[in-house]
């Protein structure tokens, strides 16, 4: 696709990238938001962090980007950091060494990773394109992650509820890339306020992304879900 003038490709994974620039997009990782729910008794598989660097790692070596920008919320809070394993950390730092980072500060990370290499900000502007967190905060054209979009299509007699990517030529609003991150319908007021009119949804699926008619999308709660659906399996 298009987007404000620059050739796109949406990947299933949740990244978008920008090959002109050799510049890679996620948002939302979310890094040890397992073992911050752990600390408050909600228990959940600590492998969270280790399943989003697999496919963090699938992505980069598939595209070789000389540029990653992580747009907010990379680590779930302030001191995930210290919670990381060590050899998720060293799979991070080889990541972050294989190319240049920019982290857009979060909600959940405030702070600039200490561990880490790249460079943090609050925004970041790559020539006419704005890099923001949560979608609103700037007037104009943007990029904005925070409302980790997903969206619930009928397909075949099936409900399939997957992260998505939303646009509406003006301002796109990034999928989460996190294992563990969970979504909000686009149906939902919240994302309908980020947007003044209609949007495109681009849903992912298992080896592609699809554009998805509005007629084709349904809210959450409406009839039975199934949430194990992928898109493009049989």
């Amino acid at each position: 696709m298009r987007f404000h003038g620059h050739r796109v490709v949406l990947d299933p994974s949740g990244a978008m990238i920008l090959p002109d620039k050799k510049l890679m997009v996620v948002s939302d990782l979310h890094f040890e938001k397992g073992s911050s729910y752990a600390r408050k008794g909600a228990f959940l598989p600590p492998y969270d962090t280790a399943a989003t660097l697999t496919t963090l790692e699938h992505v980069v070596a598939r595209y070789q980007p000389q540029r990653i920008l992580s747009l907010g919320d990379a680590f779930h809070d302030p001191h995930a950091e210290t919670r990381m394993a060590e050899e998720d950390a060293s799979r991070l730092s080889a990541l972050c060494a294989a190319a240049d980072w920019i982290w857009v500060l979060g909600n959940h990370d405030p702070l600039p990773p200490e561990r880490f290499r790249g460079v943090a900000h609050q925004r970041v502007e790559i020539e006419d394109l704005l890099f923001v967190h949560e979608p609103g905060e700037v007037p104009g054209w943007h990029v904005a992650g925070h409302l980790h979009p997903c969206a619930v299509a009928v397909r075949e007699g099936r409900r399939v509820r997957r992260p998505c990517f939303v646009t509406d030529g003006e301002r796109l609003i990034m999928p989460p890339f996190g294992a563990f991150t969970g979504g909000l319908n686009v149906l939902d007021p919240a994302v309908k306020e980020a947007f003044p009119g209609a949007v495109d949804v681009y849903m992912m699926g298992r080896e592609r992304v699809y554009q998805m008619p509005r007629r084709a999308l349904s809210p959450d709660g409406a009839g039975r879900s199934l949430p194990k659906a992928k898109l493009g399996s049989s």
